[in-house]
């Protein structure tokens, strides 16, 4: 459930740079010398992590990272006695196994909570504690009070309406915002190439315009991440190796498209179609239409046609 690690100094005062988020990392670095908490909040696969990673690099503090879900109760937050040593030793200090909050309270670290909206609100209010006191009471250990340094970062996805409610009033109080929408096309074919760098540009643009295009669909709530078009990517290689065709075949990238964004979109109540049939739709609509059997092969160097699936 928790990550920690140390994260070294950095030669720069300004931390790494994300792609297309230098904007955001000064921000969030303002923010954290100020002694501020901050909520990341965006759509899903819009670099909060990363963002916050790269601005801890340049920090001599501990960084503890924690997932939200209703799994996380105030307990496995704060850390608990050993159930074992309390029978032999009592409720005594040195046996407490700390949670990442006294963790981090006590290292003066990052306490980084993903998807802060899906955490139990009895979990909320012990965050909420230690953000406002700088400190925390835990019943037979005591007062615990925050190192210099420590601070909280959560995440939250504005989609996703779990909760949302519930925690806006009282965390947005006590919180610097920093709102992170989706990259523009340029900086999300800049992060997909970074990971499929081998792959013909142009054809890995046509990926993320297909990906970008899940966002705006009548039919669509809300569409894929970035995420979305690396799995494209990435499963057409796969499959095309598969096959024995090319990565840009039609029906490969088709097949590609179909397992790797039609979990990503949610569709609207009402809606009588598929997921799949709703991407295939944007797939034609971005590759061109299927080819028929006499056309052209378009991965043919000496074919009239230069690009997947066009008329």
């Amino acid at each position: 459930m928790t990550q920690t690690s140390s994260v070294g100094a950095a030669a720069a005062a300004v931390p790494t740079e994300v792609i297309e988020r230098a904007a955001e990392a000064e921000l969030l670095e303002a923010a954290l010398l100020s002694g501020a908490h901050v909520l990341l909040e965006g759509p899903p696969g819009t670099g909060k992590s990363t963002l916050l990673r790269r601005v801890a690099t340049g920090r001599r503090i501990p960084f503890v990272m924690v997932e939200g879900n209703a799994e996380l109760t105030p307990s496995r937050l704060i850390g608990h006695f050993d159930p074992a040593l309390v029978l032999s030793k009592g409720y005594v200090p040195e046996i407490f196994e700390d949670g990442p909050l006294l963790e981090a309270l006590r290292s003066g670290g990052l306490l980084y909570v993903e998807e802060l909206n899906r955490i139990p609100e009895e979990t909320l209010n012990v965050l909420l504690t230690a953000m406002s006191e700088l400190e925390i009471t835990v019943p037979r250990l005591g007062r615990v009070a925050a190192a210099p340094g420590f601070a909280l970062v959560a995440a939250m996805n504005p989609f996703d309406a779990v909760g949302t409610a519930r925690v806006s009033g009282a965390l947005y109080d006590r919180t610097c915002r920093i709102s992170m929408d989706y990259q523009s096309a340029q900086a999300e074919q800049a992060i997909v190439g970074l990971r499929t760098s081998d792959l013909d540009p142009a054809w890995r643009a046509r990926v993320v315009e297909l990906v970008r295009s899940t966002r705006d669909h009548d039919d669509i709530r809300f569409g894929s991440s970035v995420r979305g078009a690396i799995d494209v990517a990435r499963l057409s290689v796969e499959l095309g190796r598969l096959r024995g065709t090319t990565t840009d075949d039609w029906h490969v990238g088709l097949a590609a498209a179909k397992a790797s964004l039609s979990g990503r979109i949610r569709l609207q109540d009402g809606c009588d179609r598929s997921p799949e049939q709703v991407v295939t739709e944007l797939y034609v609509a971005v590759f061109g239409a299927e080819p028929s059997a006499d056309s052209p092969d378009p991965s043919d160097p000496g074919s009239a046609e230069g690009s997947p699936g066009e008329p």
